[in-house]
């Protein structure tokens, strides 16, 4: 069968973005139905590109085709929703009120609410649920899955699959465009290449031509150095110019100037855990937490060691933020008890980016304490060397975060977080309008972190590659942890969420409490264990400030000059009391356990 020509094309586009080229010979088609996505990192312009296909943006070069009076639906990333109501909103479009109706109750939201106060999630469903109600001939998607629960996604995953509509998206998801796609676009080096295949094979396919690209610049430095070579050779030998090899040698060396301008730079992301926690970072016992009639978390206990990589999942507005802060101690829970461990440093990257303000610029946001200089876990560096790790131009030091894109935005706080030496890493969305080339970093980056980590996210396969267990909430006071990512949680517990997953459906009612377990005799640890228990709170905390006090003495870099005996026992004694410590850890361990066996009869 012939293949089936485009319904919506790009033909040898070029744009220049002032001095830059953005796209220099892009071609780009989708046929009835079929489902595309387009990669690229921050910047490469796949937001110009979708806009260009809707014929918002009119290319330098090239053209634009279509088939006359199909429709074309754009969900852009930063989605503005106006009207009386959502239902007003979603049919302003063209759309049949029922159609409008129908999309917004599939994605969770009251047709007849307002349009007013809608978070960054709503917002997007809303737009989302619009674009299906004009049922298009064309969908395109524009970071789609921004701010939305998983449960969302997996809504969208599902209308996408039904529609009939051909959709290119932009999206940073792995998993998401692993379900949903048919064909690979990637901007990479201002054209486009073409897979024929989903997102799956994306990682080989690009790693190879990369390699190809990478050969290519090599033969093309071998063939500069000969010419090169040959050309003045030519000038010393015969004192006359030869201008067909002066101009062959000025294109070869203008051509690897602007491979060399392409090519972005990695950034430099390292996390590093400082000094060491207890063995106990968090124990959490009987927690819950309301606020007036919905109750977010019922009779929950946890216990977090050093080195655990706690993932935290469920619907937005579950509790997902006030769970890690009930853990972190920073609000009081309506009953139980949280006991922090010893030693913590934390830092903590907030979803809502509170910690930036509009008007701060790049440089206020990361020399906090004023001036040009930071410290970077424990060394000092100018503001402009750190920020260009992050991928920040030295002219938008003085720029407001209010100009900054979202990617932008969550680089900046990444960089503010990583700056310090942290043995506990709290990370909510950290994933938002971050490029693959970004995450895949941020992921290795974690991977090789030696403090323990929480993180609260809706990227199913950031989570998977990450957790060693995963806290669930259901947003009606239940939560569930169990070892593993999130497909290992929906493997053990397929139905805890099937009233999420059906947003239209009545809200879920609180399951019925256990009935209380029959009266038993009271059972404890003998005497000798317990006062071996006290003995050892009060030891691992002594301990701790020791070596932390010994490390600032061995930190002092004229110690050992001026003191070699005084040196050589400071490191003797750290090294017995880490050992001490981790013996300390241990027992206390074995002990606790035992306690709670006894107490459980």
């Amino acid at each position: 069968m012939a293949p089936r020509p485009p319904i919506l094309a790009l033909k040898d586009v070029r744009l220049a973005d002032g001095p830059r080229q953005l796209f220099d010979g892009v071609d780009l088609g989708l046929e009835p139905g079929v489902r595309a996505c387009l990669v690229g990192r921050n910047g490469a312009g796949k937001s110009t590109l979708l806009r260009m296909l809707t014929g918002a943006q009119e290319p330098d070069a090239g053209e634009r085709t279509q088939t006359p009076a199909i429709r074309i639906s754009l969900v852009s990333q930063e989605p503005d929703i106006a009207g009386e109501t959502l239902a007003a909103f979603a049919s302003a479009g063209g759309a049949a009120a029922h159609e409008a109706e129908a999309a917004l109750q599939a994605f969770g939201l009251d047709p007849q609410r307002g349009t007013e106060g809608l978070s960054g999630g709503e917002k997007r469903r809303a737009a989302l649920a619009r674009a299906f109600a004009e049922r298009p001939d064309v969908l395109l998607l524009d970071e789609p899955t921004n701010h939305l629960d998983i449960f969302a996604i997996e809504t969208l995953e599902a209308m996408l699959a039904a529609s009939r509509a051909a959709a290119l998206v932009v999206s940073h998801d792995r998993a998401f465009l692993a379900r949903v796609t048919q064909r690979c676009y990637w901007l990479e080096d201002r054209r486009i290449w073409r897979l024929d295949k989903g997102f799956g094979a994306f990682d080989a396919w690009s790693a190879r031509i990369a390699a190809e690209q990478a050969e290519a610049l090599r033969r093309l430095d071998k063939a500069i150095e000969r010419e090169t070579y040959t050309f003045y050779s030519s000038i010393t030998a015969r004192r006359s110019r030869n201008e067909g090899r002066a101009r062959k040698l000025a294109a070869m060396r203008e051509r690897k100037g602007e491979v060399l301008r392409d090519q972005r730079r990695p950034m430099a992301l390292a996390a590093d855990a400082g000094g060491v926690s207890g063995q106990r970072v968090v124990e959490a016992k009987g927690l819950s937490k309301a606020y007036g009639e919905r109750v977010l978390i019922r009779g929950f206990s946890t216990r977090i060691l050093r080195g655990d990589r706690l993932a935290v999942v469920g619907p937005n507005g579950a509790g997902k933020t006030t769970l890690v802060k009930l853990l972190l101690g920073e609000i009081a829970p309506d009953a139980g008890e949280v006991k922090l461990g010893t030693g913590l440093e934390i830092a903590y990257v907030d979803q809502a980016r509170a910690a930036l303000t509009e008007e701060m610029t790049l440089t206020q946001a990361l020399a906090q304490g004023g001036g040009d200089q930071l410290l970077v876990r424990g060394r000092p560096k100018h503001v402009a060397a750190y920020a260009k790790e992050f991928l920040f131009q030295d002219s938008q030091l003085r720029q407001p975060v209010a100009s900054l894109s979202g990617g932008e935005r969550n680089r900046l706080l990444l960089a503010r977080a990583l700056a310090n030496t942290a043995n506990l890493l709290v990370l909510d969305e950290p994933t938002n309008d971050l490029d693959m080339e970004t995450l895949d970093l941020l992921e290795d980056t974690l991977a090789d972190y030696e403090g323990t980590l929480i993180l609260v996210s809706h990227d199913r396969d950031f989570i998977d590659r990450l957790a060693t267990s995963t806290i669930a909430l259901d947003g009606a006071g239940h939560a569930v942890e169990t070892p593993g990512g999130w497909s290992d949680f929906t493997r053990q517990n397929p139905e805890f969420f099937d009233a999420v997953r059906a947003p239209s459906s009545p809200a879920p009612k609180p399951r019925a409490a256990p009935p209380p377990a029959p009266a038993r005799a009271s059972t404890k640890l003998t005497y000798k264990d317990q006062r071996r228990l006290e003995e050892l709170e009060a030891a691992m905390p002594r301990l701790s400030d020791e070596i932390v006090a010994l490390e600032a003495r061995l930190d002092d870099p004229t110690f050992y000059t001026r003191d070699r005996s005084g040196f050589d026992a400071a490191m003797h004694r750290m090294t017995a009391a880490r050992a001490d410590l981790a013996a300390a850890e241990e027992a206390w361990l074995e002990l606790e356990e035992r306690r709670e066996a006894l107490a459980k009869g």
